[in-house]
């Protein structure tokens, strides 16, 4: 009779409730547990790379004890350390020994890049060009005249980029930037500073390419801390997104997606043919042939005009260079040979040693990065032949001496088919 009255199912019910809701409890606070740990885990990670990478204020400390000690000077100099008008401001730096910065001097917005290592060194895997030394900017040494370090210069010039016949306007040129505060002396520290510039194959290019105007104008230096011109519109295509999303989207969407933002075609289009007249600059130039050995996107940006600028010239090497570099290269396979994304040479297992040719010519990788770019939105009536160029320009191999007439055929050929489309616009 008691069972009758007091039904089980009445004291169930409650118990029922009362265990699912702990399950909900507990369920919801260990995925609020586990949001805090990945969320406070990410920030870690994120300073932790931050703090690593962007030391540009102890570059900048470096720098300017040695222009308060009179071992440097530079046009930046005084505004840098003494007026606090040239500021450092956001940081882009990739690679520690390489700080990027955005930055304002006076009314000028810039790019402040400044140099960090301690032993001089040649990495095939890294960058290919020499390190601070310990003891920096100890050259020339005191006493030496203007004639001897414009001696010094051309021997300099000589070993990076070959025995050129203008060589010696080159000099010129860079004796006119070594006097920073233009008074007609070049003074010991404003030489120590030109030396140490000379160093880097961003600047070297920038000597070489300076009435070409595809790389940013250099605004002022100190040291090897130099300011370049802001470029309005960087990198050439693509969209920044956080690892933690970029690891969930399949490749061939996030290829697409990297052309969603990008001007319009007739832009895209001048753009395009800024940097196919890059390559033809590079090679075989005034000053002797260079190879790009990284032409992804985000080497590239372009100002206001749509004119092509280089963002960062570090795998833009003279070839010379490349070639005695990678010589001493050991190497078991192919993929050994390697420098920067796109410099790749073989591997001769008899001496186990990489061979100084490139497998792909600087056209082939420029083709290889304008494809989805400039096929996407292309006009009905050139996208077909346009098609065809890129792919037979992409297909090149060997090196662009070894294949020259074939080189400047498909080269030209994409570009008149491009200026043709354009030439009739404003976008020209």
């Amino acid at each position: 009779m008691a069972r009758g009255l007091f039904p089980w199912g009445f004291f169930r019910k409650p118990l029922y409730i009362q265990t699912r809701f702990s399950y909900l409890h507990m369920k919801y606070l260990f995925f609020s547990w586990l949001a805090v740990f990945v969320g406070s885990w990410i920030v870690y990670v994120e300073y932790s790379s931050y703090t690593e990478l962007c030391r540009g204020h102890d570059c900048k400390n470096a720098i300017c004890d040695k222009y308060r000690k009179g071992v440097i000077d530079g046009s930046a100099c005084s505004s840098l350390c003494e007026k606090d008008t040239l500021y450092l401001a956001k940081c882009f730096t990739v690679n520690p020994h390489s700080q990027v910065y955005s930055g304002s001097w006076g009314d000028l917005e810039g790019v402040i890049k400044c140099q960090m290592e301690d032993a001089p060194h040649y990495d095939i895997g890294g960058e290919m060009e020499p390190k601070k030394e310990a003891a920096a900017f100890n050259k020339p040494t005191k006493g030496t005249s203007v004639e001897k370090f414009r001696e010094m210069i051309l021997n300099h010039l000589k070993a990076k980029v070959g025995d050129q016949a203008n060589l010696a306007d080159l000099a010129t040129q860079v004796l006119s930037i070594a006097d920073a505060n233009k008074d007609g002396h070049i003074s010991l520290p404003e030489a120590r500073s030109t030396w140490a510039l000379l160093q880097l194959n961003e600047f070297l290019l920038a000597l070489v390419l300076q009435d070409r105007e595809h790389t940013p104008k250099l605004l002022g230096f100190c040291g090897d801390l130099y300011v370049m011109e802001k470029v309005a519109y960087s990198p050439l295509y693509g969209i920044n997104l956080p690892w933690i999303i970029e690891v969930w989207i399949p490749a061939g969407l996030r290829r697409s997606m990297d052309q969603w933002f990008t001007p319009s075609w007739p832009h895209k289009a001048k753009i395009s043919i800024g940097l196919l007249e890059l390559v033809e600059d590079v090679f075989h130039g005034t000053f002797g042939s260079f190879l790009m050995c990284d032409v992804s996107a985000v080497r590239f940006g372009y100002n206001e005009r749509h004119d092509l600028k280089v963002m960062d010239a570090r795998y833009i090497v003279p070839e010379a260079i490349f070639e005695e570099i990678i010589r001493q290269q050991r190497c078991d396979v192919d993929e050994d040979c390697l420098f920067g994304a796109d410099c790749l040479t073989s591997c001769d297992l008899t001496k186990h040693r990489c061979t100084p040719e490139v497998t792909r010519p600087n056209l082939a990788k420029a083709c290889d990065t304008l494809k989805d770019y400039i096929l996407r939105g292309a006009p009905s009536d050139v996208s077909e032949e346009l098609e065809k160029q890129l792919y037979a320009c992409i297909a090149l191999k060997g090196s662009a001496e070894q294949m020259e007439i074939e080189h400047s055929l498909i080269l030209n050929n994409i570009k008149t088919l491009l200026w043709k489309k354009i030439s009739h616009t404003k976008d020209s």
